[in-house]
């Protein structure tokens, strides 16, 4: 799950939003870390609970609703499948300098490749651990160079300046928005991480991935945050906009940037096979007896048309990211909806589990607060095209 998370459109949303914002991000960082604690605990237990897939929870829970989740994750997961092969594109354009568009392209066929190679799928999985401990090392380095304002940093993650609700919906949808904390919680079911007996290896692994992608949110945050401190202005608008590559080449010159391609190309080329796989696994709820061959195809096809779509789509990259995490954001709130019915309504689902009254009201405060906060930024995150 965290993996799924760091990706491209994590990485370009909190460079252009800290480049917007400055320090007053670092409280949407801390709210949305928040909602996603909230949001993950809730979705990974009911899933595990009930030993269900997340559409057929919901189907079980309010009738045919299992149907407007399952399109709802898959739109959004084309949706965030284009983003993805944007970043790939903008990955090579940092890399190697080549454009965009050409470079998505190349990746998208590479991705399908490597999601038919089972051997080459595990090479991509290996370089990934060393690609992601790489980015890790040099975003540590980067916010040590750049100097960042950490007092007021710190400050502005308790006292903000300014609350901006399209940053956070956004964020909070590029992390446990769209189809990333149902493949999380799907994995734990395939794995056999269910019932009440392993209630405690669920929690511990929905907080950690919460954990990881809300440290490593705030230390990218304050590696832009002295680059934009420092009087460097970074490019949010133009087509082949790139906002988190200027800042590392700002603050460790060509090699940096150049590093940092490598490492945005693999975690947005991992991120087109997970999304592309995911999303395409809620189609079960359409044809139970789908065979293996058959999901193959339509993984492939799925990607396909991602990229026809990134090809036509005029939108920059960098846009393009930031806004499929908003749309997620926006999708978020449906379906946790339903998770919260069901924990409340339905417990039965969960072989008459008594589920915790704290968890239960916190989960229906985060959801009206979803519902609210997508509410305030329908319009900011659509804009957010035009960057």
């Amino acid at each position: 799950m965290a993996t799924s998370a760091i990706g491209p459109g994590f990485i370009t949303q909190t460079a252009t939003f800290t480049a917007t914002m400055g320090a007053a991000f670092a409280f949407g960082i801390l709210a949305s870390i928040l909602i996603d604690f909230v949001v993950q605990l809730n979705i990974w237990r009911i899933v595990t609970l009930t030993r269900m897939r997340a559409s057929d929870i919901a189907n079980a829970a309010i009738p045919r609703t299992g149907y407007l989740l399952a399109v709802l994750v898959i739109v959004g997961g084309l949706f965030f499948n284009v983003g993805n092969i944007g970043g790939t594109g903008l990955g090579l354009n940092a890399m190697l300098g080549i454009d965009p568009k050409w470079g998505g392209a190349a990746s998208a066929f590479l991705s399908i490749g490597i999601f038919l190679s089972k051997r080459a799928g595990l090479a991509i999985d290996r370089f990934i651990v060393f690609a992601g401990l790489l980015m890790i090392a040099l975003t540590l380095y980067v916010a040590f160079v750049s100097g960042p304002p950490v007092g007021e940093a710190l400050r502005q993650t308790i006292l903000p300046d300014t609350i901006n609700f399209a940053t956070i919906t956004t964020i909070v949808g590029g992390t446990v928005g769209g189809y990333i904390t149902y493949s999380g919680a799907h994995r734990l079911l395939d794995k056999g991480t269910v019932g009440i007996e392993n209630l405690g290896a669920v929690n511990r692994a929905a907080l950690t991935g919460i954990a990881v992608t809300g440290v490593m949110r705030y230390v990218l945050f304050l590696a832009v945050l002295g680059v934009v401190a420092s009087g460097v202005v970074i490019d949010i608008s133009g087509k082949g906009a790139n906002p988190a590559a200027q800042a590392f080449g700002a603050a460790a010159g060509d090699i940096g940037m150049r590093i940092f391609g490598v490492i945005l190309w693999a975690a947005a080329i991992t991120s087109v096979i997970g999304a592309a796989y995911t999303s395409v696994s809620f189609i079960t709820v359409f044809k139970k007896d789908i065979s293996e061959r058959q999901r193959n195809l339509a993984t492939v096809a799925f990607i396909g048309i991602s990229l026809v779509a990134y090809v036509l789509i005029t939108t920059p990259p960098a846009a393009m990211l930031v806004f499929v995490g908003g749309l997620n954001g926006l999708i978020l709130p449906i379906g946790f909806s339903i998770f919260v019915y069901a924990a409340w309504a339905r417990p039965d689902l969960m072989a008459g589990y008594v589920y915790p009254r704290w968890l239960l009201v916190l989960g229906a405060i985060t959801c009206a607060l979803t519902w609210y906060m997508g509410y305030k930024s329908i319009g900011p995150i659509f804009a957010f095209l035009s960057l």
